[in-house]
């Protein structure tokens, strides 16, 4: 397989999404597909999901363990037991295994689809059991380095909230604007920085190393260096391929939205108004009528979800194959094994016969 370009990696790729997930057509197979795909892609990247969950976990323990004090009421200081701190250090416990859990899924499902992928099938049960101890290992792998990263944000966040309290503590509370801007805008750079250093990491991880994992068995530091040593052979393509990767999908994304937004500001509202005339016609009646009411809305809001889930499927599947046969057909025209199981890429036209 001959090593393609940024820019001329996209074509191809798009041809092999098109091939895996159309050819031959299966209404079945084609959601089943595009929701691993979005699982995978879309909902369970290494660090931004890290750190929505992190941030929501902050959030609910700030809410949770700074209860309003008033004189009377179940969130007095009387009402702080041992026990209630004990039923909230469970609850976060509990959600910290669940949450572990679901990403340790998630990484085994990643494999499975680029199993999926790399070998033409529409299987999902083959590479989840074939690469169970490369997915373990990797999932490891990738908790020690969300672990790190988090360590430095945190380091870096007492740093600036140390900084934050000598200014105020030296203007006596009352600090002047100017020495609160030399802080707070490195700051904010700072924070842009790490965003993008955790993307760059998530897109290594992912594009890169994953391959070296599935298909050689490489420790961490075996697969780093066979995709550093491709990297300084080509800096200038990978950076190329890291720009791309990261604005293309971007892009796709608004587009679909701008595409789906009036369709679905009328069905939000078609079903808004089918609700409450529901509503209208049952809430005055006698006998079971009303709770008939309320289940014929149920029905009817589960029923809407569900179509706007499938339009989500539909949509974002594709887009996000497309994504991983893009790092596929760019990684796979330089790393031989992972080429040699893509094959010969799809030309322009190709009208074969469908994947198994």
């Amino acid at each position: 397989m001959i090593a393609l370009s940024a820019p001329d990696a996209i074509s191809p790729a798009v041809r092999r999404m098109r091939r895996f997930l159309f050819e031959p057509f299966e209404a079945g197979t084609f959601l089943k597909l595009c929701l691993v795909a979005l699982v995978t892609e879309g909902f369970s990247g290494n660090f931004n999901h890290s750190w929505s969950r992190g941030h929501a976990l902050h959030r609910q323990t700030t809410i949770t363990t700074i209860p309003t004090v008033t004189t009377a009421g179940p969130w007095t200081t009387n009402h702080l037991t041992p026990a209630w701190f004990a039923g909230l250090a469970a609850i976060v416990a509990i959600s910290i295994v669940v949450a572990l859990v679901l990403f340790y899924l998630i990484t085994r499902l990643r494999f499975a689809y680029f199993h999926c992928l790399v070998s033409n099938t529409r299987e999902i049960g083959p590479g989840w059991r074939l690469y169970r101890s490369q997915a373990t290992r990797f999932f490891w792998m990738n908790l020690a380095v969300g672990l790190c990263f988090a360590a430095v944000i945190a380091v870096l966040a007492l740093a600036f909230a140390a900084q934050i309290f000598r200014v105020i503590h030296e203007a006596g509370g009352h600090p002047a604007v100017g020495p609160m801007l030399a802080l707070i805008l490195p700051a904010a750079l700072g924070f842009v920085l790490m965003i993008v250093a955790a993307i760059a990491v998530d897109l290594i991880l992912r594009d890169f190393l994953l391959p070296h994992y599935a298909l050689d068995n490489a420790t961490a530091g075996e697969a780093w260096t066979a995709s550093w040593g491709r990297f300084r052979a080509e800096p200038g393509a990978f950076v190329g391929y890291g720009l791309l990767r990261i604005f293309l999908p971007l892009v796709a994304w608004v587009g679909i939205v701008m595409i789906l937004i009036l369709p679905m500001i009328f069905t939000v509202a078609a079903v808004a108004v089918v609700e409450i005339g529901i509503h209208a016609a049952f809430a005055h009646g006698t006998g079971a009528l009303p709770a008939e009411g309320i289940a014929l809305q149920v029905v009817i809001g589960v029923i809407a979800a569900a179509l706007t889930l499938l339009v989500w499927v539909g949509a974002g599947g594709p887009l996000n194959t497309a994504v991983r046969e893009y790092a596929l057909v760019f990684y796979g025209g330089r790393y031989q094994r992972l080429g040699d199981l893509l094959g010969p890429l799809p030309a322009a036209g190709w009208t074969g016969p469908g994947v198994s």
